[in-house]
């Protein structure tokens, strides 16, 4: 990669040139018909203009400085996935104007380069605050607390800055009552239905076409477990979802798929384990075992109080965990 900056500073101006790879690099970052060329101009204040494949911008210093950060930022962009969205020059614009206030939120804080998403309770925040510190993050709570979704948005947000350099999305194909032999196709077609959670929240993130071509790429990959069982993965963002159908080996295999610069989630509903026996899921042996400790583990749970679903679903919760809670008092058996 060329990149050359000349500054040339006068009493009110100044300037810096980007050099970039070849016209379809530079056709991507224009837009069609120069749209996000247009944007820019107009959102940071400078004059922009193209000359070979030369970007020159113009105008005050500070803006200029700023200006040269922002294209950056999206020439790393279109390197990595292949293409640049009208999203993406938006969320690299909030970003520089949360930058330039004197607070910045939460979800800037803990979502770097996604300011479209943010946690919405203090669990939720301290879940992304694990996640941003520790190898290891452990969480578990009841569903509509955001614990997938959270998890996709830190990989999504790891994976701009250039922490890691893949993302890996997996879950155990288990459900109540149902067997992979009796859906139709092949093993891939088998275990899609099982990994659609992941699959929404990674559009609801990236959007549909732009997270397609990040799987097409392989920048994501959104596998069942069994399919993790052999591997090291290095410099990567691991998600395992829906932890508390796994197995005890299972549990124990996924953790120590990790390889140098990598990261991993793991989440879970201990209240809904589809496994034959309760006792058996390698996630809630997992919270015993990793509890004491250990540098760079950590365990977090999220309560009925972080549901940011509809509020019905805090209600129906609820009312679960006193119907499951009198029941348990009578000596009966806890429903699933």
């Amino acid at each position: 990669m060329k990149e050359n900056e000349n500054d040339t500073a006068t009493d009110a101006l100044a300037s810096q040139t980007i050099s970039v790879r070849g016209r379809d690099e530079l056709q991507e970052l224009l837009g069609d018909v120069d749209c996000h060329f247009r944007t820019l101009r107009d959102q940071l204040g400078v004059k922009l203009y193209t000359k070979g494949m030369d970007l020159h911008i113009v105008g005050p210093p500070a803006d200029v400085s700023r200006a040269n950060d922002v294209i950056h930022d999206l020439l790393r962009v279109i390197r990595k996935e292949g293409a640049l969205t009208e999203d993406d020059v938006r969320d690299r614009l909030k970003e520089i104007t949360a930058g330039d206030e004197e607070s910045a939120s939460a979800g800037s804080e803990l979502l770097p380069l996604l300011p479209h998403v943010a946690p919405r309770t203090e669990g939720q925040e301290e879940y992304l605050r694990s996640i941003a510190q520790s190898e290891v993050t452990l969480c578990y709570g009841p569903a509509g607390t955001g614990k997938t979704f959270l998890s996709v948005a830190a990989a999504i947000s790891h994976f701009k800055r250039g922490l890691v350099s893949r993302i890996v999305l997996t879950r155990p194909a288990v459900e109540a009552g149902e067997s992979l032999g009796f859906l139709p196709g092949t093993l891939v077609e088998k275990v899609n239905p099982y990994l659609v959670p992941l699959f929404d929240a990674l559009n609801d993130i990236l959007g549909f076409d732009r997270a397609r071509k990040l799987i097409e790429r392989g920048v994501v990959e959104v596998a069942p477990l069994a399919f993790m069982r052999g591997r090291s993965l290095n410099n990567s963002f691991i998600i395992l979802d829906e932890a508390q159908n796994t197995t005890y080996p299972q549990m124990k295999m996924f953790l120590t798929r990790m390889g140098r610069g990598s990261r991993a989630v793991v989440t879970g509903d201990i209240t809904q384990i589809d496994l034959e026996r309760r006792e058996n899921s390698g996630f809630v042996c997992a919270l015993g075992i990793l509890e004491e400790m250990i540098p760079g583990v950590r365990i977090v749970e999220l309560k009925e109080s972080d549901v940011v679903r509809n509020p019905i679903v805090q209600r129906i919760i609820n009312a679960y965990i006193r119907y499951e809670s009198h029941r348990m008092q009578q000596g009966g058996n806890e429903e699933q």
